[in-house]
């Protein structure tokens, strides 16, 4: 165990976590931002070009985390690569210990901000990998639908996201959009389908139901796709669609299942806190970013997230030594409806 205790760990180095580690280290705590990846950025180093953060008209995710990991360590707040943390624990006074790497190290800590982020889910087809690492398949419409204006796209998903985001592309940027779900019927709520049928027209929206995709087929060269295999559900049917990218909108899943129990998650894992403030039901912790519930998943935000929940440590800090009940901090996971103003 490191001998001097910091003032707060940040878990999570992606632009939540660093921007959270700028604003703590400007204010002159002892900051350690611990990453489980062998670099900092999280999502953003797969991104080639973002367009949609202010103040760049365009920039890579590689190029802007160097920016922000510099800006940050020059306030000499501390980032640690390749520390998966794999446990928290409350002291009787108050202190947090943090376990990484299954107890290779333990920090002590009065303070946590939680960024370990969200993956999108992704369905494993052969070809997705290597067809994202080649930017030609999103699984977000806002970050990268400017990407295929006048193209035409596979949407692949059947839930409220899916329905919203084939229909936000087809209207604004794709010349056509092909969407595919795996059964007869779309979950998303019934008046968000019958938008998408009355707009499939005159914007170039084809429906095809129940298809999966099979298979991402990338050209010769590896860096466009040649075509995309499809699978009719009932009569095992397989068709080849022409297509510049594909999106695939099937959920998130946050990376928190090391936390039950110490923080409350609600019934699909996200940390439940006070969106105005970060503040989780647990005293000294706070969260950002796209783990937290309801985050609005984009770059921008998941900063100001970091930002919100750094600003929260003057008052907490100025009440720690006058806290005395600590132990027994055991929240149980609470359902969505149930966050907001404790």
């Amino acid at each position: 165990m490191p001998d001097e205790p910091y003032d707060v760990i940040i878990i999570g180095a992606g632009p939540a976590g660093l921007a959270a580690g700028l604003y703590a280290a400007r204010d002159r705590y002892a900051t350690l931002l611990l990453e489980k990846n062998g670099l900092p950025g999280g999502q953003i180093l797969l991104t080639e070009h973002i367009e949609n953060y202010p103040g760049y008209e365009t920039v890579g995710g590689p190029e802007l985390v160097q920016h922000m990991q510099k800006q940050v360590e020059q306030f000499d707040a501390e980032i640690a690569i390749n520390k998966a943390v794999t446990g928290l624990k409350r002291r009787d006074d108050g202190m947090i210990e943090v376990d990484v790497n299954d107890g290779e190290t333990t920090y002590e800590t009065e303070a946590v901000i939680l960024s370990p982020g969200s993956d999108y889910r992704q369905l494993g087809l052969p070809g997705e990998d290597v067809m994202r690492q080649a930017t030609r398949v999103s699984y977000c419409a806002t970050c990268d639908g400017a990407f295929y204006r006048d193209k035409h796209v596979l949407c692949i998903g059947g839930g409220n996201t899916a329905v919203e985001d084939t229909l936000y592309l087809a209207t604004r940027f794709t010349a056509k959009t092909t969407l595919i779900h795996r059964r007869m019927e779309f979950r998303a709520q019934k008046v968000l389908v019958e938008e998408l049928y009355a707009k499939a027209d005159e914007n170039n929206i084809d429906i095809k139901l129940p298809y999966v995709a099979t298979e991402i087929v990338p050209n010769a060269a590896g860096d466009a796709i040649d075509h995309v295999k499809v699978r009719n559900v009932e009569t095992d049917a397989i068709e080849e669609l022409k297509v510049d990218g594909v999106f695939i909108f099937v959920g998130m899943v946050p990376n928190t299942s090391w936390l039950e129990g110490f923080v409350p998650l609600d019934a699909n894992g996200y940390i439940a806190a006070d969106p105005i403030t970060m503040k989780t039901p647990t005293p000294g912790v706070w969260v950002a970013g796209d783990c937290r519930q309801d985050a609005a998943m984009q770059l921008a935000t998941a900063c100001a997230d970091g930002v919100t929940a750094a600003m929260g440590l003057k008052e907490y800090f100025r009440d720690f030594p006058d806290s005395e009940s600590w132990a027994g901090v055991e929240p149980e996971a609470i359902e969505k409806d149930q966050v907001r103003g404790y």
